[in-house]
């Protein structure tokens, strides 16, 4: 039975950072790195949804990867997503990042194409076959890859003795409880949506991956250490209070991640550049959201924590 400590707790997806001119920015890459470092958590997800993955190239995600590596030196847990939407990119990027010895590879199902299940189980399998010794995560996000992950389809994976679990952000907390029946103890499961961390918890979730972490990292630390100490009528009035600022947070014109990053700027000093297009920058009346995102953080930060 493998030893999944490591990856219980709080991990932050992490943001892409870049440049003025709109490239990767290594210095801030690290950057990002030592404020999670700073801040306790437990790692990062890396090249994910939130490091918008999807609209970077291989050689982006390497880049990213490797700062992270270079600061993270065993103080954070660092899980590579490493899925492109097709074999050969994805196969690359997951011996890129056993290279680096990455705790673990995840990756979303390929979109686009709707594919039989054998095909994504192939498909997943020869990812894990790229990187033979390390950890392998599926990450199951039906809205936004447009397929699900079933239990036939979980159960076939789980022949991979690389696989260890599952990233789950479908919205039902029900599909956590069927994850970790199936999975059993030898199997973790990740809650993904935020405003529903104290469900996944109760329903089995072991940890949480999550891509407004970063922006509060205190309020979901404060949250899973209430989830266990079964302080859970205080652990359901700071969800409220942090559900109340993800739903400011999206009530503006730019893109989530856009506000998350002027957040950063804002409470943490952190500059992270804007965000890839597609993604919609933020707009003059985003700003005014951003700073009352920003202090509402730090109000919920001085009542909880």
């Amino acid at each position: 039975m493998k030893d999944l400590t490591k990856y219980k707790g709080i991990i932050p997806a992490f943001y892409a950072c870049y440049d003025e001119a709109g490239e990767i920015s290594p210095e801030r890459v690290r950057a990002l790195t030592e404020y999670y470092i700073k801040k306790g958590v437990k790692g990062v997800y890396v090249n994910g949804s939130s490091g918008e993955c999807i609209y970077q190239s291989v050689e982006d995600r390497k880049i990213v990867l490797e700062n992270v590596m270079a600061v993270a030196k065993g103080k954070l847990t660092v899980i590579a997503h490493v899925a492109c939407n097709n074999t050969k990119d994805s196969v690359e990027l997951a011996k890129h990042a056993e290279s680096l010895q990455v705790d673990a590879i995840a990756a979303i199902p390929p979109i686009y194409f709707k594919l039989p299940e054998y095909s994504i189980a192939n498909y997943w399998n020869t990812i894990s076959a790229g990187a033979p010794n390390t950890d392998f995560i599926i990450y199951n996000i039906p809205q936004l890859a447009g397929v699900s992950l079933t239990t036939e389809l979980y159960a076939e994976m789980r022949r991979n003795p690389n696989v260890i679990g599952v990233k789950n952000s479908s919205m039902p907390v029900q599909d956590i409880q069927m994850f970790c029946a199936a999975g059993g103890k030898d199997h973790i499961v990740f809650n993904g949506p935020d405003e529903q961390f104290l469900g996944g918890r109760l329903m089995g979730a072991a940890a949480g991956i999550g891509g407004t972490y970063g922006a509060m990292p205190a309020l979901f630390l404060k949250l899973n250490t209430l989830i266990s100490e079964l302080k859970l009528e205080e652990a359901k009035d700071l969800q409220y209070a942090i559900d109340e600022i993800i739903y400011k947070m999206c009530s503006g014109h730019g893109n989530m991640y856009a506000m998350i990053k002027e957040i950063l700027r804002i409470n943490e000093q952190l500059d992270l550049g804007s965000v890839r297009e597609p993604l919609a920058p933020l707009n003059e009346a985003d700003l005014e959201i951003a700073k009352e995102s920003a202090t509402m953080i730090t109000t919920a930060i001085e009542k909880y924590c």
